[in-house]
C-alpha cells in the first residue's frame, strides 16, 4: 500500500507546562511546512504555588500528585504514539524554580516517569511567549506600541514591541496566587483585602516607568486564563482561536464584582468554568490587569487565547529556535541597553558585523552551532558598557553589567556566557579561578574562549575606530589564518591590535594570524 505523503510528512507532538496551579498538556501535529494542528487540550489541577509560596518549598503529597497526573499523560502520549524524547517537551514554571526543593521534584518526576522537565527561567518564557504571540502582533500592526502582559500564579510577564521589535522585557514578582496568599495572612475584610492588593500592584507599577513610559499611545493585549474566563464572560461571540477585545471600564466593573464576592459564591456562579484553585486566583488576577491598564492609559484590551504551549509548540515547528529572525529580536532589546550605557553605538555595531563574519568563516574551526553566534553578536555589541562604570577594568565591569540584566530571550546560563565572553575581550584569558567561568561546564568553558578569541580578533579590526575595514576573508594555510580585506589602505594600526590581542585565538585554536590588504599585494606582486 502506497504511503500517504502527506501524513508521512506529519510529526505528532506534545508539550507540558507544569504551572503554578495546573499541569496542562498540548498534542499537535506538526506538517513538514511548520503549521500546527492541536489535537487534544488536558490540565489537571495541582497546587504547587500554594506550597511554594506559602512554605517554600513542595510538599511530598504534591509531588506525588504531580507523578500521578504525568504517568496518566504518558498513557495518552503512547495512545498518540509519542515516545521520542525529541517529540515532547515538558516544561515548568515559577512555582518549581523557585521552590528550595526543586532538584528533589525534578529527580523524583524522573524516577518516576523517566520524563526530564526544564524549570524555565523569566527570560526563556518571555522568549517563548513571543514565539507564541508574534503573528498576533503582525495583526495588530506595528504603528502603535504594543504591551504583551501575562499575569499568572507566581509572576508578572511584560514585553514592550515597538516597530515589530521586542524593546523591553521583565518578569517580575508578582502574582495572582502570591497575592491572595498575602492577603489571606491579614484576614482583612474585602474592601481592606482589595486596599492591600492594590499598594502591591502599584510597587510593582511603579518600577514600569523607566521602560514602559506613560502618556503614550499603545496596545494592550493581555494573555492568561484569567482574562479568557473575563472575555467568555463579557463577549457575546467569544473565540478562543480570534481573541477579542473589551473595554477597561467593562473589565473594571466584571473585576469589581467579582472581587466581592466570596470563593464559593465564584464557584457557584460559573460552576462550568471556575473550580476552586481558579477562584482563588481570579480577583487578583484581573485586579492587576486592571491596574496595569489604568497605568498604561488605555480605553480598551485585547484578549489573546494564545498561552505558554502555543509558543512551545512553534518552537518545535521551527526545529531551529535561534532563528535568524529570532536573533534580531533579541539584538533589539541589546542596542537598548547599550544605549541606556552610552555606548559607542558605530564602533560596537562594527565589531558585531566583524564578529559574524569571521563566525561563519570560521565554522569548520569553532564547530559551534547557530546559536552562539547570537551570543557573540551580544558580547559584541555590549563589550564596552563597563567604560559607563570606569576606565580601570572595564571589561569586568561590562561583565557584571550584562550579567545583572534581563536581555530579551537569553537564560541565566546564555547570559552568564555571553558576559564571560564580553569580559575577555582583552587583558586576561579565561582562568578558572574567575568568577563565573567555573560554573560552567565543560562545553560551555569552551565555546566562552572560542568566542572570546573571535571577538578579540573582531575588536582589533576595528582598532582605529573608523569602521574602515567592512569585509574581510579568511584563508588558513598550515598553522596560520590569513585575514585579507580590499577596504582599506593604511592596516597598521589594526595589525597593531592584531599582533597583541591574537595570543587567546593561538591559544585556543593553534593558529597565528596575519592580516593583509589583498589591493596592495597584488599590486607588490606585479
Amino acid at each position: 500500500m502506497p504511503v500517504n505523503e502527506d501524513a508521512a510528512a506529519q510529526r505528532t507532538v506534545a508539550v507540558i507546562d507544569i504551572g503554578t496551579t495546573s499541569i496542562r498538556m498540548a498534542i499537535a501535529e506538526i506538517s513538514s511546512n511548520g503549521s500546527i494542528q492541536v489535537l487534544e487540550h488536558l490540565s489537571q489541577a495541582v497546587n504547587l504555588g500554594k506550597d511554594t509560596f506559602t512554605r517554600g518549598q513542595i510538599h511530598r503529597d504534591t509531588i506525588e500528585e504531580c507523578v500521578q497526573v504525568l504517568k496518566s499523560y504518558q498513557h495518552i502520549l503512547n495512545e498518540y504514539g509519542i515516545q521520542s524524547a525529541d517529540d515532547l517537551r515538558v516544561v515548568a514554571t515559577s512555582a518549581v524554580r523557585e521552590s528550595t526543593n526543586r532538584l528533589a521534584f525534578l529527580d523524583r518526576i524522573y524516577i518516576a516517569t523517566g520524563i526530564e522537565v526544564d524549570p524555565m527561567d523569566e527570560a526563556e518564557i518571555s522568549r517563548v511567549t513571543y514565539l507564541g504571540i508574534r503573528a498576533e502582533l503582525e495583526r495588530l500592526g506595528t504603528s502603535t506600541d504594543t504591551v504583551v502582559c501575562e499575569v499568572g500564579g507566581g509572576s508578572t510577564e511584560l514585553l514592550l514591541v515597538r516597530d515589530g521589535q521586542v524593546q523591553f522585557s521583565h518578569t517580575y514578582n508578582l502574582g495572582s496566587l502570591r497575592l491572595r496568599k498575602a492577603v489571606d495572612t491579614y484576614n482583612a475584610p474585602i474592601v481592606q483585602s482589595r486596599q492591600l492588593m492594590e499598594s502591591q500592584i502599584r510597587r510593582t507599577i511603579d518600577l514600569f516607568h523607566e521602560h514602559v513610559p506613560v502618556g503614550q499611545q499603545r496596545n494592550l493585549v493581555a494573555l492568561g486564563g484569567d482574562m479568557r474566563f473575563a472575555a467568555s464572560q463579557l463577549i457575546d461571540d467569544w473565540n478562543i482561536v480570534d481573541g477579542g477585545v473589551i473595554t477597561t471600564e467593562a473589565l473594571e466593573k466584571f473585576t469589581n464584582d467579582i472581587l466581592q464576592m466570596s470563593l464559593d459564591n465564584i464557584v457557584r456562579n460559573y460552576e462550568l468554568s471556575v473550580t476552586h484553585q481558579d477562584a482563588e486566583t481570579l480577583g487578583p488576577a484581573l485586579l492587576t490587569y486592571l491596574c496595569i491598564a489604568k497605568h498604561l492609559d488605555v480605553t480598551e484590551i485585547h484578549i489573546s487565547g494564545i498561552n505558554l504551549r502555543d509558543g512551545l509548540l512553534q518552537e518545535m515547528a521551527l526545529e531551529e529556535a535561534w532563528s535568524k529572525e529570532f536573533q534580531n529580536q533579541i539584538i533589539g532589546s541589546v542596542l537598548e541597553l547599550g544605549r541606556q550605557y552610552d555606548f559607542d553605538e558605530a564602533h560596537a555595531q562594527h565589531v558585531a558585523s566583524l564578529a559574524s563574519q569571521l563566525f561563519h568563516q570560521l565554522q569548520e574551526q569553532h564547530e559551534l552551532e547557530p546559536r552562539f553566534e547570537t551570543f557573540l553578536q551580544v558580547a559584541a555589541l555590549l563589550h564596552e558598557i563597563g567604560l559607563f562604570v570606569s576606565n580601570r577594568s572595564y571589561h569586568k565591569h561590562t561583565m557584571y553589567l550584562i550579567n545583572n540584566s534581563e536581555l530579551f530571550g537569553l537564560g541565566k546560563t546564555n547570559l552568564l556566557l555571553t558576559a564571560l565572553v564580553a569580559r575577555y575581550h582583552r587583558r586576561a584569558t579565561p582562568q578558572p579561578k574567575h568568577a563565573g567561568y567555573a560554573m560552567l561546564d565543560r562545553s560551555n568553558r569552551i565555546a566562552v574562549s572560542k568566542l572570546a578569541a573571535i571577538l578579540r580578533i573582531a575588536v582589533a579590526l576595528d582598532a582605529s575606530r573608523n569602521q574602515s575595514i567592512h569585509t574581510i576573508h579568511c584563508t588558513q594555510k598550515g598553522e596560520t589564518l590569513i585575514l585579507s580585506t580590499t577596504d582599506a589602505v593604511d592596516l597598521s594600526l589594526e595589525q597593531l591590535a592584531l599582533q597583541q590581542g591574537s595570543n587567546l585565538f593561538e591559544e585556543t585554536f593553534g593558529m597565528k594570524i596575519l592580516l593583509s590588504n589583498t589591493m596592495i599585494d597584488q599590486r607588490d606582486s606585479l
